[in-house]
């Protein structure tokens, strides 16, 4: 046996670290790794890490070593670790997997460690920093303001709404991150605002409160069993918040009518009203008698458990597809 076979390969450890987390946050193994490693390495001068890194009394180099000089360097059980770049480090990782698949060389133990992970929600900041540049680069999105886009946000509603009757899991990822985008867009063009500026960190806390606070059986002291009583939970604090005068309240007018309709009738069932719905006997009403009709039955459907728009989209993509069909026949 020769002596270049009695040399012990030692370790090569690259270590990663999510964009997403906050710079400095690593885990016990990382840190663990980095205080006791024999060299530290990092090709990237501007690495978020470093001056974290650093301050805790870790030697970093700035180099970029090839393949062979790293495994090299790891000569006589030696542990160095590389700190990997944001945008990975293809050519020393390849040349590695090259001389390993070779077989002519007696390899280090190569390993990946994780110094960080992405916590769930973390592709959210990506989606700020983007719809951030695109505000500030883009000819378009630049000049766009809340009214501009009210349009969009209506369509894209809409288009989420058929995603879901069509039960396509694609278009429905692919709608529900357009909506997203509406959310997103309209928070950034918020921040510009002169008077009232506001950004998604705000947007995101106001529904955060407002979910624990209409879940008190979750996040307080309040009992809740069926859907029924979480329901009721909901609508009792809903109408502390908004301390409405009218169960109208609130009610936006210019949705589609079939909705609307349900809508109040909803209302007034929570609200144990006895309303009767009008059934346009006067002059006016004769002359638009079939909107009564359309009000009666969507009250009746309402009552019943249905959605009366729902009920009707479905009947319609029925009629078009009849339309379809007799058009394949002519």
């Amino acid at each position: 046996m020769n002596a270049e076979a009695l040399v012990e390969p030692g370790r090569i450890v690259l270590l990663t670290a999510s964009h997403r987390v906050a710079p400095g946050l690593l885990s016990w193994p990382a840190w663990q790794t980095l205080r006791t490693a024999d060299r530290v390495l990092c090709v990237d001068n501007d690495h978020p890490q470093l001056p974290y890194l650093r301050e805790a009394g870790v030697d970093i180099e700035i180099a970029a070593p090839t393949a062979q000089e790293l495994v090299d360097d790891c000569a006589g059980a030696r542990t160095v670790v590389v700190l990997a770049s944001g945008e990975g480090d293809r050519g020393l990782t390849d040349g590695l997997a090259r001389m390993a698949g070779s077989g002519r060389f007696q390899m280090p133990d190569l390993e990946l460690l994780p110094g960080s992970y992405d916590l769930p929600g973390a592709r959210l900041l990506d989606l700020v920093q983007v719809m951030d540049r695109i505000r500030r680069d883009c000819p378009w999105s630049s000049q766009q303001t809340h009214e501009g886009l009210a349009k969009y946000g209506i369509e894209e509603a809409y288009e989420l709404v058929e995603a879901i009757e069509d039960g396509n899991r694609v278009e429905l990822r692919e709608e529900l991150g357009d909506v997203l985008l509406q959310v997103v867009f309209h928070a950034r063009i918020a921040q510009e605002d002169e008077t009232e500026p506001f950004s998604i960190d705000d947007v995101a806390a106001v529904i955060i409160d407002k979910l624990i606070r209409r879940h008190p059986h979750i996040f307080g002291d309040a009992q809740a069993e069926t859907p029924e009583e979480v329901k009721a939970h909901w609508l009792r604090t809903k109408a502390v918040e908004k301390q409405r005068e009218s169960v109208t309240d609130g009610i936006p007018l210019g949705q589609p009518g079939l909705a609307l309709a349900a809508k109040l009738a909803s209302r007034v069932r929570t609200a144990g009203l006895d309303v009767t719905p009008p059934t346009g006997d006067t002059e006016e009403g004769r002359d638009s008698g079939i909107g009564y009709e359309l009000l009666a039955l969507a009250v009746r459907a309402e009552a019943a458990g249905h959605d009366p728009e729902a009920a009707l989209r479905a009947a319609a993509r029925a009629y078009r597809d009849a339309i379809l069909a007799a058009e394949k026949g002519s």
